[in-house]
Formats: structure tokens, C-alpha cells, sequence
């Protein structure tokens, strides 16, 4: 069936995605930070589903290491059909009075890092006259919430102008623009998840089968489930004031509490 390469794959919708493309018989290429848990991961993946599994230590935000993931992404001897650009964070802190390193390690790894990795599989993959690209975007694109709302509205629309660009070359490109998933990234962040009410939560395993439904298609948006679908809408055609104006009250909320 292919090789895909994973980025963040130790974790939350990268260990799904993982898992799952190995279920269908995929080889796969793990790459991410931790080599313990890499190693880990790698080795069930083997055991239970029985297929290859290699993996590349990289942190995302390092441009060496990177460069290494897209010499990969580049190898010709051993073609990636599928390149699943997941890795990301949340930052957990305001911009102004934030830490500016986190901030630009985060648009290292959302932003230039998916810019980078698409660049290097798309040229490999348009030369054997296919191949897919899957870009992890969010609900979060269409709102105006901190710099993570930023980087994945870039993704977003890279991925759009990518599958314009791609278009009669037998590569696609999809951006899966998931809400809210019970994956431990929230948590990682400092953010209380406890604030959002149960029914607008995902299933990560619905989430990760939507996106790969939608590169099978061809798809270039994907957003599971029908509320958020219902919400990008909403969003798309409501004035921008009144989104700034929505993102802002929980902001003046919290201030009032202090």
C-alpha cells in the first residue's frame, strides 16, 4: 500500500494517524522529538499491525532537522506516497505578555515546517505522477484566537493554493480542519479543557478516518462532523468585526476576574 511519513507521530492524532495507516497495511515513517517514546511506538506498530516502520528523530523546529525529514521526503529509493504534516502545540499564553521564543519555535513547527516538508514531497511525488498531502489545519483557522488561530489559517490556505497548483499532476493536497479532540494537547498547553461542554468535543479515531476518507477522495477541506461544519460557516460569512468582537468577550471575561 505505500509508505506514509508522519510528523508528531508519538501522540494525540499523530499516534492515530499512525495506527491506522498501518492497519491498512502502510509502511510508515514515524518521525518526532522524544527517541525513547519513538522507539516505543515504532516497536508496537511492528508487532501488532506488521508492517515497516521507520523512524527519524526531529525536532521540527531546528532547521538541520528538518532539512533531514525532507531528505527523506526527497529519496527516491524509497518513495513516501502519503505525507501527513501534523506536528504542532498549543502555546498556552497570550502574545503580548508571552515567552517570544515559544512563539517563533511554534511557527517553526506549524508554519515553515509544513511549508518545508510539502515543498520536498510534492516536487518527489509530481515526478512519479503521484503521491498525497495531508496538512493538519483546525477549526481555529477561521477564528481569531491567538497566534495558533494564525498558523493554522496559513495552513490552511497553503494547502488550497498547493491543491491549485497540484491539479492534473495526480498529487492532492487536503487540509483536515478538526475542532475540539480528546488528545491531550489542551492539556499539555495549561489549558483548562473543562470549559468546553462534552458534545463539542471529537473522537480522535473519527477524526483521523474523516481525513484519510478525504485524501482517498481527493478532497482538498476536510472538517469532521456536521457542528463544526456548521460553525466554518458561520464564521466564513459573519462581518470580521463580529469575530473579533466574539473572540474578545471570553478575553474581557477573564480580565474581570483578575
Amino acid at each position: 500500500m505505500g509508505t506514509a511519513l508522519v510528523t508528531g507521530a508519538t501522540s494525540g492524532l499523530g499516534l492515530e494517524f499512525a495506527w491506522q495507516l498501518a492497519q491498512a497495511r502502510h509502511d510508515l515513517v514515524l518521525v518526532a522529538r522524544t527517541p525513547e517514546r519513538l522507539r516505543k511506538v515504532a516497536e508496537e506498530v511492528r508487532q501488532f499491525a506488521g508492517v515497516q516502520v521507520e523512524t527519524l528523530q526531529a525536532d521540527l523546529s531546528e532547521r538541520d532537522e528538518l532539512e533531514r525529514v525532507a531528505e527523506r521526503l526527497r529519496d527516491k529509493s524509497k518513495p513516501v506516497g502519503l505525507l501527513v504534516n501534523n506536528a504542532g502545540f498549543g502555546l498556552g499564553q497570550h502574545f503580548v505578555e508571552g515567552d517570544l521564543a515559544r512563539e517563533e519555535q511554534a511557527l517553526d513547527v506549524m508554519v515553515r515546517a509544513v511549508m518545508v516538508a510539502s515543498h520536498a514531497a510534492a516536487g518527489a511525488m509530481v515526478e512519479r505522477g503521484r503521491g498525497a498531502i495531508l496538512n493538519v489545519s483546525s477549526v481555529a483557522a477561521h477564528n481569531v484566537v491567538g497566534t495558533y488561530a494564525a498558523h493554522k489559517a496559513w495552513v490552511l490556505r497553503f494547502t488550497e493554493a498547493l491543491a491549485v497548483e497540484l491539479a492534473g499532476t495526480g498529487v492532492s493536497a487536503t487540509a483536515l480542519c478538526p475542532g475540539l479532540v480528546h488528545t491531550g494537547f489542551h492539556a499539555a498547553a495549561g489549558i483548562d479543557e473543562t470549559q468546553w461542554k462534552a458534545p463539542l468535543w471529537l473522537d480522535a479515531e473519527r477524526v483521523v478516518s474523516d481525513g484519510l476518507a478525504a485524501v482517498r477522495r481527493g478532497q482538498v477541506i476536510c472538517t469532521p462532523s456536521l457542528r463544526y461544519r456548521s460553525a466554518n460557516a458561520i464564521l466564513r460569512l459573519a462581518p470580521r468585526w463580529l469575530v473579533r468582537r466574539m473572540a474578545s468577550e471570553p478575553e474581557r471575561s477573564g480580565r474581570g476576574r483578575d
